[in-house]
């Protein structure tokens, strides 16, 4: 596909919600409510455990799509600015990591034991990390995380759609400052957000690359979303010209690629706790070597890395529509079973729990997150328009 052919036929439709994809968000976000006050009054236990799972999923989704977006901004890349309005979108969920989080801090109790005075009073080694563990500064990081995280995206995401109606480049260059601030302050908040919300379930076990385990898996789901939505796109025909398989290979590299980055963290976090044999590091993984969670262990190496790596090797593959929205589609599922294999064996005797209650919540996060999605595009052009570097996005041609 030469570059000459890209100028052909250009054309962005206005995107409408479609009535059954509005009316299916608000049915998932219902059952998730149901779920929730049910749970409230039947099972706490696995209602806070189910809910964990799945708020720090949907965060991850929406903060991958930020992350991108700063990364293409400093690197200043053109290729990526017509499909930047997709990763803009996610972003418009991350207010409610705020509300989400206010509301986990209900279940506190349930989730952490660092949270009860008389399992700290017993146990010498969490007493001696209250200093960090405690609920003020549980609360202070997740606010500051939170409220951080929305004034950049309120910036950056802002610069974005004011250059539609002003047509303003500067404010392009105007987004690379606050886009170097963000990764910064989210190196460092992220890895604080992993820790706080998924290493301290098991406070007496610590790892110095967790927040980079962390940020590996959100950026691999963020990539498989975002190559799901380049497909719909590019079929639903709302966006002629602008949006092409180059588009689509370039963010799949990026999957493929961070499917690789995932498990070499993962494997460097296994390996160098095995090869140590420090009891106080080996409880994380012998309780992920037994029972039913030995099996999920493996699904995790193999469908989270030896599937994609092969099925998305070949670079047909990446261009080839059903075999991208397979692959992506595994990598999402495997973020939860991922986060869900993070989460539960820390509870219920470490046995292999799964059903009502991880579905139902999983549900109503999902609703919420199809609904902010949906209502940034109805309201905002699917294709940043007036950007100054579109020329260099419609004549993206990827040479191997």
């Amino acid at each position: 596909m030469g570059a000459s052919n890209h100028h052909v036929n250009l054309h962005v439709s206005k995107f409408e919600a479609p009535a059954k994809l509005k009316t299916l968000s608000f049915a998932l976000i219902a059952v998730g409510l149901l779920t929730f006050v049910i749970g409230l009054m039947k099972n706490q236990d696995r209602l806070w455990t189910s809910y964990l799972v799945s708020y720090f999923y949907f965060s991850c989704l929406a903060l991958s799509g930020l992350f991108w977006i700063v990364i293409n901004n400093v690197a200043k890349a053109g290729w990526s600015v017509s499909i930047r309005r997709y990763a803009e979108a996610t972003t418009s969920f991350i207010p409610a990591i705020l509300i989400g989080g206010l509301v986990l801090l209900v279940g506190f109790k349930h989730l952490y034991p660092w949270a009860n005075p008389e399992v700290v009073a017993e146990n010498p080694v969490i007493a001696a990390k209250t200093g960090y563990l405690n609920m003020g500064g549980f609360v202070i990081r997740l606010f500051i995380f939170a409220v951080g995280c929305m004034i950049f995206r309120h910036v950056i995401v802002g610069n974005s759609l004011k250059q539609d109606k002003s047509g303003d480049e500067s404010l392009t260059t105007k987004s690379v400052a606050p886009s170097v601030g963000f990764i910064v302050f989210y190196a460092l908040m992220f890895s604080l957000f992993c820790v706080d919300l998924l290493m301290s379930l098991l406070p007496t076990w610590y790892s110095t690359i967790f927040g980079i385990y962390g940020f590996s898996g959100m950026f691999q789901a963020g990539m498989a979303f975002l190559a799901i939505v380049i497909v719909l796109m590019r079929r639903s025909g709302l966006v002629k010209g602008y949006v092409t398989e180059e588009h689509q290979h370039d963010v799949v590299k990026y999957l493929k690629g961070f499917s690789i980055f995932w498990a070499y963290i993962a494997f460097s976090q296994f390996m160098l706790i095995w090869y140590a044999n420090i009891p106080e590091e080996t409880e994380y993984y012998i309780a992920r070597a037994q029972g039913g969670w030995m099996s999920i262990s493996m699904a995790l190496l193999i469908f989270r890395f030896v599937v994609p790596f092969l099925a998305l090797l070949p670079r047909g593959m990446k261009r080839n529509d059903s075999n991208v929205l397979l692959i992506s589609t595994l990598v999402l599922v495997m973020q939860y079973v991922d986060i869900y294999w993070m989460v539960y064996p820390n509870f219920f005797d470490g046995h292999v729990t799964f059903g009502f209650w991880e579905i139902g919540i999983f549900a109503g996060f999902a609703g919420a997150f199809l609904l902010t999605i949906m209502s940034f595009w109805s309201k905002h052009s699917l294709v940043p328009l007036k950007d100054p570097r579109m020329h260099e996005a419609l004549n993206h041609h990827v040479a191997y």
